[in-house]
């Protein structure tokens, strides 16, 4: 998170970085996009884990396209906003995610949300509001890239929502097809913007073959990190999803306050314990309209009934 989560190849070029001295953030999310393609070749051609869901080729680009686009924006974007911002506030602003799912769900793609989904999302907001003006470290450009990459994330999840339920894929199968289009799209730039930089380093590194290995493992868990987040879109709902992603904020945020030191207020840490709760309570609100939309009241009108899966849609596992 994701999803409401940091990218896999964000997170990890923050830390390897430090220690490889391998500051290529984009060249990094190459490798993880290709280990990612190879891992899901080997699971449906040669494993057979899953077998192979044959997409025509326009829908691969009016579909899949446009979702490994989005999922590079975001990874470039937590990036940035990581240059500017501590880890500690733009895991925070993260939490921001279920709200502009919601928004993006209902304003774009017309679905319906009952008034108890936007009441929970005031404490969310809230806090967020309430983190930023009180953010020691704040910087205006990485809140913004960081802002972005909320609606990127939203945008994201969502698409991927569409791709798994209204085509029945499957989250190996949405790796296969999703993972050479981003190391596509990802190519270009980190060769125009990184190429000189990276064959500089493997020339003048030591450890080069050490190194490779940690930044191949780290592809390696980066495939495994996206097939776990698409198997959770297909298991539930993207607003699920990035609200499940909230619950590990409060370890990012401690674990960076711990490692990077960066200063936090007191009301700073009222803002980012107001949209944890909110985030919690947001998650009980769903089970609710959840329990109710799977067991509706005789009372319940028809047109309510077909407005409600919209708020839960569940679909059936392959």
């Amino acid at each position: 998170n994701g999803g409401a989560s940091t990218s896999p190849s964000s997170s990890s070029t923050s830390g390897s970085s430090r220690k490889l001295e391998f500051k290529f953030p984009l060249t990094v999310s190459c490798v993880h996009f290709i280990c990612s393609s190879i891992g899901a070749y080997i699971a449906i051609k040669v494993l057979k884990v899953k077998p192979l869901i044959e997409v025509a080729p326009e829908d691969r680009w009016k579909r899949i396209f446009p979702m490994s686009f989005v999922f590079c924006i975001n990874i470039v974007l937590g990036n940035i906003s990581l240059r500017y911002i501590p880890v500690s506030f733009m895991q925070t602003i993260k939490s921001f995610t279920p709200a502009t799912t919601v928004i993006l769900q209902w304003l774009v793609w017309r679905k319906y949300f009952e008034w108890r989904i936007w009441a929970s999302l005031i404490p969310i907001v809230g806090g967020i509001l309430l983190t930023s003006v009180t953010e020691l470290s704040f910087n205006m450009f990485g809140f913004c890239a960081a802002m972005v990459g909320c609606l990127a994330t939203s945008t994201k999840t969502i698409l991927a929502e569409s791709l798994l339920h209204g085509y029945k894929f499957d989250s190996i199968n949405t790796v296969y097809y999703m993972a050479p289009f981003a190391t596509m799209i990802l190519s270009i730039p980190a060769i125009v913007l990184e190429g000189s930089g990276v064959i500089n380093w493997l020339y003048t590194y030591e450890s080069t073959v050490p190194a490779l290995v940690i930044i191949i493992t780290s592809g390696v868990l980066a495939f495994c990190l996206n097939f776990s987040i698409f198997y959770v879109i297909h298991s539930t709902t993207a607003v699920t999803f990035n609200v499940a992603g909230n619950l590990k904020v409060a370890v990012a945020v401690l674990i960076s306050w711990m490692i990077f030191r960066n200063p936090i207020s007191a009301m700073n840490a009222v803002g980012c314990g107001i949209t944890l709760v909110g985030c919690t309570f947001y998650g009980y609100v769903r089970h609710l309209i959840s329990q109710q939309a799977t067991s509706p009241s005789p009372r319940t009108p028809r047109s309510r009934l077909e407005m409600l899966p919209l708020v839960c849609e569940k679909q059936e596992k392959i």
